[in-house]
């Protein structure tokens, strides 16, 4: 099985992001996230936060995070109504990216 990542670290970032937008982050990818900072301005540039850094390299709007939320629930609302149950985040998250930012 190939890791999805290999060759890409900046996508790791951006799948966090998204994440993080629906408010599906964990605390603890979180603190990680933030801790490697500095290592993440090294290989990407940008400053500011590892959310910053991602909204400056891929050119996101103001209020992009906010954008990709209302998508998650919007369609979140449909999910339950077609399907019975929550939506997995992690699933919304890898459709979402690889729809808009294919890699």
């Amino acid at each position: 099985m190939s890791d999805i990542y290999e060759g890409k670290p900046f996508l790791k970032l951006l799948d966090a992001y998204v994440l993080d937008a629906i408010g599906a982050l964990d605390a603890e990818s979180d603190a990680v996230l933030a801790a490697m900072e500095p290592k993440f301005r090294e290989l990407f540039g940008g400053t500011g936060d590892w959310r910053t850094m991602v909204a400056e390299r891929m050119q996101f709007p103001d209020g992009m995070a906010g954008a990709i939320n209302e998508v998650w629930a919007k369609g979140r609302v449909k999910f339950i109504a077609a399907q019975g149950h929550e939506p997995d985040p992690v699933e919304f998250m890898r459709s979402f990216v690889d729809t808009n930012f294919p890699h």
